[in-house]
């Protein structure tokens, strides 16, 4: 017999908003319903008593150089008088702009971390910045949707995951956040006017970083 291992897939969930939940999709601009992020403040972290976990919020619209400055930031805090309030996020959710995101033909630049520049331009940049920026038991998420282009469906989350792997990162989840509500037994959906047509869900990556002692 062949000398195998059984493979074990990362897990996959789905996420839907509350059956009363009035706006199921995001609001225009954003790529997460504002139910989800409520969602990952309080239920994905695991945080005691469902006390919300701080934030950092950013939304990516460009990886030119020089794109740190461009990136608009929305922390959400805990109490200052909660042990830690003053501290750094635990949680950095960067949104990503589907039209900046990499082709799943695009290849990962030579070299990965050890390239010249990679701590200041595009994708490895990025990572590398987020893994220094977290604590050791923070997460870095990251929330996208596929695009359609002359009816190509895109993909990149493999190129981003690989990417972000690159820089320390472990990948731990895939969750599947749908554009839509629970009625009954059927699904309605909340589509965003912005978003191509036929994509009824948003794709949340969870990570955390890997430290070397």
């Amino acid at each position: 017999m062949p000398n195998s291992t059984p493979s074990h897939p990362l897990p996959t969930t789905v996420w839907f908003p509350d059956s009363d939940e009035h706006n199921a999709a995001p609001i225009p601009g954003a790529v997460l319903p504002a139910w989800a992020l409520d969602k990952i403040r309080t239920d994905f972290v695991g945080r005691p008593a469902h006390r919300p976990a701080k934030l950092l919020k950013i939304a990516i619209r460009d990886t030119a150089p020089g794109m740190d400055a461009r990136i608009p930031t929305a922390p959400f805090t805990t109490s200052v008088a909660e042990k830690g309030g003053a501290e750094g996020p635990s949680v950095l959710l960067a949104e990503l702009h589907p039209d900046t995101l990499p082709a799943p033909t695009d290849e990962l630049p030579p070299g990965g971390g050890e390239m010249p520049g990679a701590l200041e331009d595009g994708w490895p940049g990025f990572f590398h910045r987020a893994h220094r920026l977290l604590p050791d038991d923070g997460f870095l998420l990251m929330a996208t949707r596929q695009r359609r282009d002359a009816g190509r469906l895109t993909d990149p989350l493999g190129t981003l995951i690989a990417s972000a792997r690159t820089a320390g990162f472990r990948y731990l989840q895939h969750i599947v956040v749908v554009y839509g509500r629970p009625v009954g037994d059927r699904l309605v959906p909340a589509l965003p006017a912005y978003a191509s047509r036929g994509v009824a869900h948003c794709d949340l990556i969870a990570l955390s970083a890997i430290r070397h002692t």
